[in-house]
């Protein structure tokens, strides 16, 4: 009876989240960023973004791509800054994992830094509610943030080993 209460309360109040993995690649010397979006809230947000109500992000007309659309949506709205300096980020791809989009971006020539910054305001102009939750593992274990809209940027310092 409890798991058919649950269900109803998510049926009728939808999570609004996105979860973003950053992890460091000694050997890359790379940041490589994973980043979970469900389908329909960020098809509502590339709409809103291109201002197109009509727009199919899965099958897009008229010579656009999905995989080009979620590129520069995603580029937009997640910024990393090392060590107070912005970083350029590489969209490598993305695939489709029903309910969600997984996309998958890198940031070349990484050494070391002590401080991280992220910038994730993925779908918040769409949602009020929407979190977007950003694991960090860097040289240890792994560190944690929730940005909101209304603290869309989050910090992660590393201790020096």
């Amino acid at each position: 009876m409890i798991s058919i209460i649950y269900a109803l309360f998510f049926l009728l109040h939808p999570i609004h989240i996105s979860v973003s993995e950053i992890n460091y690649s000694e050997k890359d010397k790379a940041l490589q960023i994973t980043s979970r979006i469900f389908i329909d809230d960020l098809e509502l947000s590339v709409r809103a973004q291109r201002n197109e109500p009509e727009l199919d992000l899965i099958e897009p007309k008229n010579g656009l791509t999905t995989e080009k659309m979620v590129s520069d949506y995603v580029l937009k709205h997640i910024a990393v800054k090392l060590d107070g300096k912005i970083q350029k980020m590489n969209f490598l791809g993305m695939e489709r994992e029903d309910p969600a989009l997984i996309c998958y971006i890198e940031i070349e020539n990484v050494k070391k830094f002590k401080t991280i910054e992220v910038r994730n305001d993925i779908i918040m102009e769409i949602h009020d509610d929407q979190s977007s939750i950003v694991h960090v593992t860097y040289k240890g274990p792994v560190k944690s943030m929730r940005l909101t809209r209304n603290n869309a940027v989050g910090t992660i310092t590393f201790a020096e080993k």
